[in-house]
């Protein structure tokens, strides 16, 4: 099944959200996440208007399905299925941090008369699980995405 572009805040299978998120084994053959996962881009009316519980970020968080897979050097080798797990919230202090990281991002938006401005004060430096950074490479962009640092994923992946 082929899923179609669709920039939709919800998730992209009705009921559930499907992440794939590469894998890598470092030098001392250690496996670690090659970067971090995208979750959702960031609407600054919608954020600023809507607190942790009825956000974007926080519909998605609680449906999504991940798909972990190990990568090779290069593009010639393969990519193997490594787990699939969820991400659960059911833990007062994960819940808490990720909310606090929302809230840190709400704030900023709306210290702006113009949201829109403020996207220009996130970085991706914030956040202690969620941070709020610039979708892609950068480049002067101005759009910017909540994702899933690699502690937040480690929480719900054993990787040993």
């Amino acid at each position: 099944m082929q899923l179609p572009l669709n920039s939709a805040q919800s998730p992209n299978f009705g009921s559930w959200e499907l992440k794939v998120i590469p894998l890598k084994t470092l030098k001392n053959g250690e496996l670690t996440f090659k970067e971090t996962m995208a979750v959702t881009m960031i609407d600054p009316i919608n954020v600023v208007q809507k607190p942790f519980e009825e956000s974007h970020l926080y519909a998605k968080l609680r449906k999504i399905v991940v798909v972990a897979r190990t990568v090779g050097n290069n593009i010639d080798e393969p990519s193997y299925f490594y787990d699939v797990f969820e991400i659960d919230l059911s833990d007062e202090q994960i819940y808490n941090q990720v909310k606090e990281d929302y809230e840190y991002v709400r704030n900023i938006l709306k210290s702006f008369s113009n949201p829109y401005e403020g996207l220009k004060k996130l970085s991706g430096k914030m956040g202690v699980y969620i941070q709020p950074r610039t979708k892609g490479r950068g480049h002067g962009s101005v759009t910017r995405a909540f994702y899933a640092r690699k502690n937040f994923l480690k929480l719900f992946l054993n990787l040993s």
